[in-house]
């Protein structure tokens, strides 16, 4: 076991790089009132959860005889259900999510790595187990388990234009999360989903899109260029193509919900120009919904 002191010094200075994203994702689910959310149940576990009336069945050494001595009822003395589950996240860091339509919106990525830390803070409260999909880190609680998140999120590495969900490291019947712009081929996609559904895992998927995205803004000679460099087009008239974008970005967010439903996963867009309190609501009630 490690001494304490060391301990401390070891997480201080993993710590040190990352101030921003810990503040960032504490104070965000700071802001959501999480109240009885599910857990709360009978079951296996340490923690004394409330009394109820003996049902006929029970068997005597359940009864407390403590409290049933104060009344003339029998009472059991429950349990709060404590196992832990483990959930995997998977946060896109393709070149794609590097994208903002406006210097008062975050980033894609910003957005999307703030969201997923501050799902993990919620979910580690409750006693879940948290991880990273595809990159070496397995499940775990804990503060130490936060700053391992923080780093490996926060880290630089070579990446393509599009990303693609990693289900390496799903231990069966675990959660998931996947958090991306899905602007990429979908077909890796659904391959992931179907090998998370052959392992009994579900979760949600949280597609995170720019204003601009959604809106296509454009008009006139434009040159759109992916955030990689790798594709470039340039038109006269941008406009005539608005249409046509629309339709296949609905399209696309359609076929995302048909993919979630049908494997017993959910699926929300969100906008980085909202507020990113809901889309914490929404990521921790469908992660608690598919448990």
């Amino acid at each position: 076991m490690s001494h304490p002191a060391a301990l401390r010094s070891r997480a201080e200075a993993l710590a040190a790089p990352l101030p921003p994203l810990m503040a960032d994702a504490e104070h965000l689910a700071s802001t959501v009132l999480l109240g009885e959310h599910g857990r709360r149940r009978s079951g296996t576990g340490d923690e004394f959860w409330q009394y109820r009336p003996a049902h006929a069945g029970d068997e005597a050494r359940m009864i407390d005889w403590r409290r049933s001595g104060r009344s003339d009822a029998h009472f059991v003395r429950e349990k709060e259900w404590q196992a832990a589950q483990s959930v995997l996240l998977w946060v896109d860091d393709a070149a794609s999510m590097g994208f903002s339509g406006a210097r008062d919106h975050p980033t894609k990525a910003e957005r999307a790595r703030v969201l997923a830390m501050a799902v993990a803070v919620l979910l580690m409260r409750g006693g879940e187990r948290v991880g990273l999909s595809g990159m070496g880190l397995p499940p775990r609680s804990g503060p130490l388990q936060l700053l391992r998140l923080a780093e490996a999120l926060s880290a630089e590495r070579e990446a393509p234009d599009y990303g693609a969900p990693e289900t390496r490291g799903m231990p069966p019947h675990s959660r998931a999360l996947f958090v991306s712009d899905f602007l990429g081929d979908l077909a890796p996609v659904e391959a992931a989903l179907a090998k998370a559904a052959d392992r009994g895992v579900k979760g949600a998927i949280l597609q995170v899109l720019d204003p601009a995205e959604e809106a296509f803004p454009f008009d006139g000679r434009t040159i759109f260029e992916s955030m990689g460099g790798s594709m470039v087009h340039e038109t006269l008239k941008a406009g005539d193509l608005r249409d046509r974008y629309l339709d296949r970005l609905a399209a696309r967010k359609a076929r995302l919900d048909h993919l979630a439903r049908t494997t017993g996963w959910h699926y929300h867009c969100h906008h980085t120009g909202d507020s990113a309190q809901g889309a914490l609501l929404w990521l921790f009630r469908a992660l608690e919904r598919v448990r």
